[in-house]
């Protein structure tokens, strides 16, 4: 494998194990926000009446930033029937391509992500009172770590030695398991 391909992949599979960390905090604290919550409703009535708003904001923050870990080990959708058929060639600009088109998307999101949150900063929250930026945050950042990952992909699929034979799990190390 080329230099260049390595370094993409290394780096790809590090900002990988920092976004899938952070994941991993956020559901457990979300986990436990939940069980709070079910405890003040049902067995202990206490007022705490923030649970819900946090699990809310936990939840969308985590799945936002999972995405690009989706995209760094090659798990979001794919054709394999028709892409795993294809010449070696038409496979490696294929990924090119894909990679370019969803970065397009995700460059957009980050930049309509921006504005909204910029935006947010303005109004309140209804039980913190906090500027509701600060969770809108996620999605820009989401957008951005996404838009690095599809990059490093894009640059690994290009100058790697062979062509991606399919569309998952191609950046997985084999002994990670």
């Amino acid at each position: 494998m080329s230099t260049i391909a390595q370094r993409a992949e290394s780096l790809s599979l590090r900002i990988n194990w920092f976004v899938e960390r952070i994941c991993v905090a956020l559901l457990v604290v979300l986990v436990l926000d939940v069980w709070l919550g079910v405890l003040v409703r049902y067995v202990i009535p206490l007022p705490l009446t923030f649970t819900e708003e946090l699990a809310r904001y936990l939840m969308i923050w985590m799945a936002l930033l999972a995405v690009s870990s989706g995209i760094a080990h090659r798990e979001h959708i794919g054709v394999e029937f028709v892409f795993g058929r294809l010449p070696a060639v038409v496979r490696r600009w294929l990924a090119v391509f894909f990679s370019a088109l969803a970065f397009v998307f995700f460059l957009v999101l980050f930049l309509y992500g921006v504005g909204f949150a910029v935006r947010g900063f303005s109004r309140l929250t209804m039980i913190y009172g906090l500027p509701k930026g600060y969770p809108f945050l996620g999605v820009p950042l989401a957008s951005l770590v996404a838009c690095v990952q599809l990059a490093l992909t894009a640059v690994h699929d290009f100058y790697a030695d062979t062509a991606p034979d399919s569309t998952g799990a191609s950046l997985v190390d084999p002994g990670e398991d």
